[in-house]
């Protein structure tokens, strides 16, 4: 799914939403140049996957927090774990660098990636602001929401502490 049809989706099944329009952003230092509504529920999103390519995974924390890959395999009982190349990212979730999002769920079709979602998110006041598979957009769900898209698209979730 595109833009678009990622907004239309969320339309149809009468979601919450919000979206910020602004210029391409690839990373979190070029997000903290734009002006954002909820600027504590930004996400950063890691695809990351096994040393065998079998397993991918989709971790999304607070847009603040680091992620320790080697803590994240202990805690998770993964094999020895690396960021996807572009090559893996466009052909699992259709996605380019800089525009990963748990909304890249939507395009992966044998549904391979495992989803991990930051607990935080959670709390008040429970949203969460992620690119609709485009970096020059932001939008603003309920966690919620995110979570029970990605359920209904049969991928695993994990809520965990980070």
């Amino acid at each position: 799914m595109n833009k678009n049809e990622v907004l239309e989706y969320l339309r149809k099944k009468d979601f919450w939403f919000e979206v910020t329009e602004h210029k391409a952003v690839y990373n979190m230092d070029e997000l903290s140049e734009v002006a954002l509504p909820y600027p504590e529920a930004d996400a950063k999103n890691l695809f990351v996957r096994d040393d065998k390519k079998r397993n991918f995974y989709l971790i999304t924390v607070k847009g603040d927090k680091r992620v320790d890959l080697k803590e994240f395999k202990k805690k998770h009982d993964t094999r020895r774990l690396s960021f996807s190349s572009e090559n893996d990212l466009m052909e699992v979730m259709g996605l380019i660098p800089g525009a990963v999002s748990p909304f890249g769920i939507f395009n992966d079709v044998d549904h391979k990636v495992h989803f991990f979602i930051d607990a935080d998110f959670f709390e008040q006041p429970g949203l969460i602001g992620v690119h609709p598979n485009d970096n020059t957009a932001t939008v603003w769900v309920k966690t919620e929401d995110l979570v029970t898209i990605i359920k209904e698209q049969g991928n695993q979730v994990t809520v965990v502490e980070f």
